[in-house]
């Protein structure tokens, strides 16, 4: 398999994270967002969205990182990143996406480009924008963790909606945003770093951190 990927890339890091849980080899390959290597025509050849991350798994070219975890959950589904019943795979899913849809879609890098140049928003703008958006929408699934507080965001053993979490903290964290009003989704975070699988995955320590 081969990961096109950048480091700092939320959705890259869900992604890296599941491959590790699942002990899935892989051949690393950086896509660099700030220099734009993503709207090359030869990346173009790999996502149509010219989007990271992309999966390649033989003949097949998998893109979207929720849709490339769940296609890691069934063809290995040995550890499963989702329960067992439906209800509970509901609830993953949903703690995932209110971090995939509704928190990372607008405060991506193109989205924060384009506030910057096509609408000239400044800079300070541009990050209490994003900081807005963070904050609040941890607010939610601060109140979904408080419903079933476990070790992980559901249960014991890591999840789909962990591999999504986790990536979210580090950029909140990068973009100093308050953290200290959601203590269940801090703790999960916590007990997340102490697995190899997120903290050997962490974006510093990819080949093309920089």
């Amino acid at each position: 398999m081969e990961l096109y990927n950048y480091f700092r890339s939320s959705a890259s890091y869900r992604v890296r994270i599941a491959l590790a849980l699942k002990g899935l080899d892989y051949d690393y390959r950086a896509v660099h967002l700030q220099k734009n290597e993503h709207l090359a025509e030869s990346y173009a050849a790999v996502s149509a969205a010219r989007l990271v991350p992309a999966l390649v798994d033989g003949a097949h070219t998998i893109t979207q990182s929720l849709a490339i975890i769940e296609y890691l959950e069934e063809t290995h589904p040995h550890p499963p990143l989702l329960p067992a019943t439906p209800v509970e795979r509901a609830r993953v899913r949903a703690l995932a996406l209110d971090i995939a849809c509704e928190i990372h879609p607008i405060d991506n890098l193109r989205v924060l480009r384009y506030l910057t140049r096509d609408m000239h928003v400044s800079e300070d703008d541009k990050n209490r924008w994003y900081r807005h958006w963070v904050e609040t929408g941890l607010e939610v699934v601060e109140s979904q963790l408080a419903l079933e507080p476990a070790t992980f965001c559901h249960g014991d053993t890591p999840t789909l909606a962990d591999c999504t979490l986790v990536p979210q903290i580090f950029n909140a964290q990068r973009m100093d945003c308050r953290l200290d009003h959601v203590p269940h989704v801090m703790r999960v975070f916590d007990a997340c770093m102490k697995l190899d699988a997120f903290e050997q995955t962490r974006p510093e320590r990819c080949p093309d951190a920089s």
